[in-house]
């Protein structure tokens, strides 16, 4: 097996750990959109990591975030990058320490776009981290949402269009991506709170949360009404399920959907395609 090839096999690998609802539409992908997707990914999970990582201190993340942005805004030095995270190595996993691996594996005609929305997005973690993650208004909301998941969406368009001139809207991209993450933010509100993060703006409760998510899935309906590839809308419709399920479970009081509902509703989506 060549090493391109071994480093594929991991990649998927790693995202099959790290992700259980990306892993999936992603594997159900054509070769080429497979590897470039997943690279995205991991390249944006890597971040995500430092972000959310437990044992780190405030300061010592937004170090290591803006660093990272700015490394990715060049060649991408992958000694400066390991130097970079070499005093952490210990504490952070493999899908951040191999950053450079992820970019290794992104098609060439693509990756600079990558690397960009991943730069843009690791500035803004940093930038949220140094405020605490503490979102008092509706536009704080709108703020954070855009960097952790707006931007997948607007990575997602860049390489839609770029495998086969599919065009779609920007706004309504970065409303899927947002559609989603508010759905995570209302299954994770007890653990979030626990750690003393809070994202729900001052003056709102669960129902304005639960408002601002069905507005935003909405937008991701809207969004994959204009892709007619049938192997990307597939890609785009299972996450957009699985958030509009979760929701209605979370909304009856259960705490998330069972790996059998799952299962059934990415089957319910095949079988329709």
């Amino acid at each position: 097996m060549s090493y391109g090839a071994t480093l594929q096999k991991e990649a998927m690998h790693i995202l099959k750990l790290t992700s259980r609802t990306f892993y999936i539409p992603i594997k159900l992908l054509n070769p080429i959109l497979r590897e470039t997707v997943g690279s995205a990914y991991l390249c944006m999970r890597a971040i995500d990591e430092i972000e959310d990582h437990e044992e780190l201190s405030s300061d010592t993340k937004q170090h290591l975030l803006r660093s990272t942005s700015q490394l990715l805004q060049t060649q991408f030095d992958p000694h400066a990058y390991q130097q970079l995270l070499k005093p952490y190595e210990n504490l952070l996993p493999e899908v951040t320490l191999r950053l450079h691996d992820w970019l290794t594996v992104c098609p060439a005609g693509i990756i600079d776009k990558v690397k960009k929305s991943t730069s843009i997005m690791a500035d803004g973690m940093a930038k949220w981290v140094e405020k605490d993650w503490i979102v008092k208004t509706k536009e704080d909301l709108d703020d954070y949402t855009y960097y952790v998941a707006g931007l997948v969406g607007v990575m997602l368009s860049d390489i839609w269009e770029w495998y086969d001139g599919t065009k779609t809207n920007r706004d309504l991209a970065i409303g899927y991506g947002r559609g989603l993450q508010a759905v995570n933010m209302l299954r994770n509100q007890d653990e979030d709170a626990e750690r003393g993060v809070h994202f729900i703006p001052n003056g709102w409760g669960r129902n304005e949360m639960f408002d601002y998510a069905h507005a935003h899935l909405e937008m991701a309906d809207k969004y994959i009404t204009s892709i007619d590839t049938k192997n990307i809308l597939l890609f785009c419709k299972i996450p957009l399920a699985l958030a509009k399920k979760t929701l209605k479970a979370l909304n009856k009081g259960e705490e998330k959907m069972g790996r059998a509902e799952v299962e059934s509703t990415v089957n319910e989506i095949l079988e329709n395609h």
